[in-house]
C-alpha cells in the first residue's frame, strides 16, 4: 500500500543510550523525501510524558521546566514525550506548544529522544503542527486520533488523516490511541494499515486492552512497529506480549522504578518483576484515570518535582482526593 518499509542498513550511529540517531532531511530536502527515505529507529524505552509547570498566573514556568528537566536526564529514560495528554497541550497555544519543545530539546541530552505531540483535529492543522514541531528540534511526532467528529472517524478517516500526516513529516510518526480522552478506539485494522507506511513507526497504545494490544503486536510484525503501552498500570503485561517500552505518567513521579521495571522485563525476571509492577498499579492510577493531571502534579511535587498549578479549567484536587492521592502511594511503600 505505502511501499517498503525499510530497516536501517546504513551503520546508524549509536548514542550513549542506545538509542541510533534519526535520519533528518535537509533544508533543501523535499518532505516527501524524508518520509520515503527516513531510516527506522528503535523507539523501545521508557519515556515520562512530562508535565507543562505554569505560574500562579497560569503562564508556562520554563524555569520550573528546566529544573525538572535536569532530573530527568539523569534518569535512563529513551526521551520524553512532550507535549502529551499530561503536558496539557489542549490548553496551550500553538505557539505555547512549539517553544515548550524547543526549550525541552536544547536543555535535553543528545542521547534522549524528544517525542512530541503533534495532533490537532484537521489533518491540514496536524501537518502543520508536525512541521513546527520538527522545526523545534523533535525526533519523532506523536499524533492523537482527531476526535471532535469521533462519530464520523472511522478507518477509512482516521487511514486517509495519519497517511496524509505521515507523508508530510519531516521526521517520523507514532500514532497515538487515548480512547479515555478522545472517547474512540484507533481500529486494529486501520493500525495494521498504516504500520506498513514507511514513516509512521510505532503506536502508543493507553487504552490497556492486553489481547488488543497484544494482536497489533501479532499482525505489524512483517512491517518490524514498534508498539508502546501507554501506561505503567500494565507495563508489565504489555512486555509479555510484545511491546518495546512505555510512554508512562508514573515515570513523572517514580521514573528510576518504572525503568526497573522495564529492565526486569527485558531480562526475563518476571517474579521481580511482578512484585514490583503490583506496587505500581495503584498510584499509576490515582495519577491517571482516578485523579488525573491535577493528581500528577501533586505527586510531582511530593516527589521533588515542580507540577505547580494546572490550566483552567482543570481544578486542584480536593483535601479529601490529595489524602486519597497520598494514600495510594504510601500504602505501597513510596511515601
Amino acid at each position: 500500500m505505502f511501499g517498503v518499509k525499510t530497516l536501517r542498513t546504513v551503520g546508524p550511529a549509536v548514542c550513549r543510550c542506545g538509542a541510533s540517531v534519526l535520519w533528518k532531511p535537509t533544508r533543501t530536502q523535499s518532505r516527501t523525501q524524508s518520509a520515503a527515505a527516513g531510516q527506522r529507529v528503535g523507539i523501545g524505552g521508557i519515556y515520562p510524558p512530562i508535565a507543562t509547570p505554569f505560574t500562579q498566573k497560569e503562564d508556562v514556568d520554563y524555569q520550573k521546566l528546566d529544573e525538572n528537566l535536569q532530573k530527568y536526564a539523569k534518569i535512563p529514560f529513551k526521551g520524553l514525550v512532550v507535549q502529551g495528554s499530561n503536558g496539557e497541550y489542549p490548553y496551550l497555544t500553538d505557539e505555547e506548544r512549539v517553544e515548550v519543545v524547543r526549550r525541552v530539546r536544547l536543555a535535553l541530552p543528545t542521547d534522549k529522544l524528544v517525542m512530541a505531540g503533534s495532533g490537532c483535529e484537521s489533518t491540514k492543522a496536524t501537518v502543520v503542527m508536525t512541521e513546527r514541531m520538527a522545526g523545534a528540534g523533535a525526533d519523532l511526532v506523536l499524533v492523537v486520533t482527531p476526535c471532535f467528529y469521533k462519530g464520523m472517524m472511522d478507518s477509512r478517516a482516521l487511514v486517509h488523516h495519519f497517511t496524509q500526516v505521515a507523508d508530510s513529516s519531516p521526521v517520523p510518526v507514532v500514532l497515538y490511541n487515548v480512547p479515555a480522552n478522545t472517547g474512540l478506539d484507533l481500529p486494529v485494522d486501520a493500525v495494521v494499515r498504516l504500520a506498513q507506511h514507511p514513516n509512521i513507526l510505532g503506536l502508543k497504545d493507553s487504552g490497556g486492552d492486553i489481547t488488543r494490544i497484544a494482536l497489533i503486536v501479532h499482525k505489524t510484525k512483517p512491517q518490524d512497529f514498534q508498539v508502546l503501552a501507554g501506561s505503567a498500570g500494565f507495563l508489565m503485561a504489555a512486555y509479555s506480549v510484545g511491546c518495546v517500552g512505555g510512554v508512562c505518567a508514573l515515570a513523572n513521579v517514580l521514573g528510576r522504578e518504572v525503568c526497573e521495571l522495564e529492565q526486569l522485563c527485558v531480562s526475563g525476571r518476571w517474579e521481580e518483576a511482578s512484585a514490583l509492577q503490583q506496587r505500581l498499579i495503584e498510584p499509576n492510577t490515582a495519577v491517571t484515570r482516578k485523579f488525573g493531571v491535577p493528581a500528577l502534579k501533586q505527586a510531582m511535587e511530593w516527589f521533588g518535582y515542580h507540577g505547580g498549578t494546572c490550566r483552567s479549567p482543570l481544578q486542584p484536587l480536593s483535601e479529601a482526593e490529595s489524602q486519597q492521592l497520598r494514600l495510594d502511594f504510601s500504602t505501597n511503600g513510596w511515601l
